[in-house]
């Protein structure tokens, strides 16, 4: 298994990002061929202190191979020039 970790850190507008992230981001990156297993949370705690974090977004594939085909997809080009959407505020 070939696992790919996102963290993003705080937005300027938290409720747009959750909003964006959930109904139209990762609806667009289940496309992706190859991904396995797809799971984020918003709850990204720290141990003793608060987490530098906003969310953190796992996506497993079979191996690298089936990671680097995935991005060299058209639907994998179409999730990476998807993330200027939300995490940079659009």
């Amino acid at each position: 298994m070939y696992k790919v970790v996102a963290l993003y850190p705080p937005p300027a507008d938290p409720d747009r990002f959750r909003r964006y992230y959930e109904e139209s981001h990762l609806p667009l990156a289940r496309t992706m061929p190859g991904l396995t297993a797809s799971r984020h949370s918003f709850a990204v705690e720290g141990l003793g202190e608060a987490s530098p974090w906003f969310c953190i977004w796992e996506g497993d594939f079979a191996d690298r191979a089936a990671f680097e085909a995935a991005v060299a997809s058209e639907a994998g080009q179409k999730t990476a020039a998807d993330i200027a959407n939300y995490a940079t505020g659009g």
